[in-house]
């Protein structure tokens, strides 16, 4: 999976550099997230802005990064759009992430 990764103060940006998050990439989003909470980034902002399509494997690999994340940070979901922002509206996923309409909005909130 296609991703690029920039820290900004105590926020870890991780941009998704695929069209689609489906069961092929699936596990690999699980285990970045997870390896990423794991090594104690706790404010992460996930750009979604290159993310065209997601499937349900994709977002329960975001659902197991966010209970692994549980009360000590933030995982928040920047630059949903179109299929994307509708599936996560759809499953209330919109109610569990914090969603920004861009990374930078995201990380503007997070680095206060």
């Amino acid at each position: 999976m296609k991703f690029s990764q920039e820290r900004r103060g105590t926020v870890l940006l991780l941009e998704i550099g695929e069209a689609r998050l489906e069961a092929i990439n699936a596990p690999e989003l699980r285990e970045l997230l997870i390896g990423r909470i794991e090594n104690g980034d706790h404010q992460i902002v996930l750009d979604l802005k290159l993310v065209n399509f997601m499937d349900s494997s994709a977002l329960g690999a975001l659902i197991g990064a966010i209970k692994k994340m549980g009360p000590l940070g933030t995982l928040a979901l920047a630059g949903a759009t179109g299929p994307v922002l509708q599936l996560l509206k759809l499953t209330r996923m919109d109610k569990v992430f914090p969603l920004y309409a861009s990374a930078a909005a995201a990380l503007t909130k997070l680095e206060e």
